[in-house]
């Protein structure tokens, strides 16, 4: 086990002219389970590679365990990766996938059937031992993958978007599996991963890149509660936070021509003359009224059991398109008119309109 330190840490690909990771600094402890996450080319994935090994460090340097990485050999650095697509050997038993790194160490039979064993109760992969890949189901697979990883017993797993193969319901008992047994392990691992479900519930700390730049690295309750810019405040959170530009009137925003959204004293001094400002509000944070707030109309209302879900927009073509959680026992119907308010303990994020950082 090892800390790990991005130190203005940078990679650009060979005929490119643009940083697919740019200065990008981490201090990750010990034992902890931080995860990457962005959308599709941030640089999540360029970035556990420069930890690996598998992509040089332009600039700057990675550190584990206080040893600077620079020049050191993927097979140097004791690290075990997870991949995507779980690279099991096909003519393999699960128990030779993951003892064959040992075997080629050179650790002796016994040695490695007894860790192998050790790995596979954690996986409860026991009863699979003499079986070949072909002969699991995907997530048994996965968890093959994830005890190759363990008997090496390295200083850091890195793992890239292990999870992207399997179906939504397998997704969530392995991501819960994978999250329970990096505890009771203890080791520093390192998490790439698109979904940023996934990445809320199983980091420690989470990391959001954009376009190879480091916007927030924080706990996901901080992500959640205080994002820094208008990117992590919309990326963070499932539906997305409703984010909408507005201009500022004397007592907070405005949003219809008939429509008004309070904004506290303290909030109207931070705005500092601006004469518009992009507001941002979770969905659970607003709720539907009988009287005052503002009038929308329902554009599709999404029933997931639990709760619901309502899709609508601002009428006087203002163009505001706002989503609000409700009792699926009481939700409105497609195309009827209703209002919507904050509700009292809900809080109105403020981001600047031009450069999108945090009011």
């Amino acid at each position: 086990m090892a800390a790990i330190t991005y130190r203005n840490a940078s990679c650009i690909y060979e005929g490119s002219d643009k940083l697919a990771v740019d200065s990008l600094n981490l201090d990750i402890a010990d034992g902890e389970f931080v995860v990457l996450v962005g959308p599709s080319g941030s640089g999540k994935s360029t970035a556990l590679r420069m930890l690996a090994g598998l992509e040089d460090i332009d600039e700057g340097a990675i550190e584990i365990g206080g040893k600077d990485m620079t020049g050191v050999p993927s097979k140097d650095r004791d690290i075990a990766m997870v991949f995507q697509n779980y690279a099991l050997y096909p003519t393999k038993t699960v128990a030779e996938n993951m003892g064959f790194a040992l075997k080629l160490r050179g650790v002796p039979a016994d040695e490695r059937r007894r860790k192998v064993e050790e790995a596979a109760k954690l996986l409860d992969l026991e009863p699979f031992l003499d079986r070949k890949p072909a002969k699991l189901s995907g997530g048994q697979r996965q968890r093959v993958a994830m005890g190759r990883a363990i008997v090496r017993e390295p200083q850091v797993f890195c793992m890239d978007e292990p999870l992207s193969n399997l179906d939504a319901k397998l997704r969530v008992q392995t991501r819960t599996q994978i999250a329970a047994l990096q505890r009771r392990l203890g080791t520093t691992t390192v998490y790439v991963t698109h979904d940023q479900v996934e990445a809320m519930t199983m980091g420690d700390r989470v990391a959001v890149l954009r376009n190879g730049k480091l916007q927030q690295f924080a706990s996901p309750s901080e992500l959640y509660d205080k994002p820094v810019n208008e990117f992590v405040a919309g990326f963070i959170g499932s539906p997305a936070m409703n984010l909408v530009k507005l201009p500022v009137v004397a007592d907070g925003v405005q949003v219809s021509e008939s429509s008004t959204l309070e904004l506290e004293r303290e909030q109207l001094t931070r705005l500092n003359g601006l004469p518009e400002v992009t507001i941002g509000i979770r969905p659970e944070q607003l709720e539907i009224v009988d009287s005052g707030g503002i009038e929308v109309v329902v554009d599709l209302v999404e029933d997931l059991g639990s709760e619901a879900y309502v899709y609508t927009h601002a009428g006087s073509g203002s163009g505001v398109e706002l989503v609000a959680r409700c009792n699926p026992r009481t939700a409105p119907k497609l195309a009827e008119t209703v209002r919507l308010r904050k509700h009292p303990d809900g809080v109105v994020h403020l981001f600047h309109p031009q450069t999108g950082a945090r009011i």
